[in-house]
């Protein structure tokens, strides 16, 4: 059961539950612990199941997958969420990332990569390649941006000099593997200094930071 990773289905349309469910129950490591209806069905739900992964719709009835994702990336030790949406240009969608979702998928995406993007999130990875995120930058609209860039300055001011290249290279799309090889350290140290930048920015993961860096230099 250790090596299963729970997944929580939050979908106002019974059909892409149904769909997903059976998507996922091919698999012999994710496993659908629950469904919700709308995001307000969504703190209950994660009480109740505990999954390591929710699949979050973004536009719902009642409360929607922004706001949803918003107190759930809030909560102490919570699960990965990955929005759905039917556009892959949705500025809802980039705000879903600001507040700590892992990534997105369209709802039309093939069924073997909706299970590879499901691993790759529970594992800790994000599932945005740079050529998605520029894409989907590109499309929002571009309100608020100076507001945003004097932001993400004086949060990437608190970093040091080394940590800075390292938050400049997570926001090129760079892998742990690629930073190290380019500032000439090892994979480990890089993580650690990963995980220290996003506590001491108070960020989720590195989309949040990725997206911080690319704010920084609008």
């Amino acid at each position: 059961m250790d090596d299963v990773t729970r997944v929580l289905i939050v979908d106002d349309d019974p059909l892409v539950r149904a769909g997903l469910t059976m998507i996922l129950s091919g698999t012999d490591d994710l496993r659908v612990v629950g469904e919700a209806a709308d995001g307000a069905e969504v703190p209950a739900a994660v009480g109740a199941y505990s999954p390591d992964v929710v699949l979050m719709d973004i536009r719902m009835p009642s409360v929607d997958g922004l706001a949803a994702t918003e107190a759930l990336r809030r909560r102490p030790d919570p699960p990965e969420v990955i929005v759905l949406t039917t556009f892959d240009a949705d500025e809802y969608v980039l705000r879903a990332l600001r507040a700590g979702a892992g990534g997105f998928l369209l709802k039309d995406t093939p069924p073997a990569e909706i299970v590879r993007a499901i691993r790759t999130v529970a594992a800790g990875d994000p599932m945005l390649s740079p050529a998605v995120t520029r894409q989907l930058i590109a499309h929002v609209s571009e309100a608020g941006v100076d507001a945003r860039k004097a932001r993400a300055v004086a949060l990437l001011a608190q970093l040091s000099p080394r940590e800075l290249e390292v938050a400049e290279a997570v926001g090129q799309g760079a892998s742990n593997a690629e930073i190290a090889t380019s500032l000439f350290m090892s994979v480990a140290t890089v993580k650690a200094h990963v995980s220290r930048i996003l506590t001491r920015l108070e960020l989720n993961n590195r989309v949040q930071l990725a997206l911080l860096a690319h704010d920084a230099g609008s």
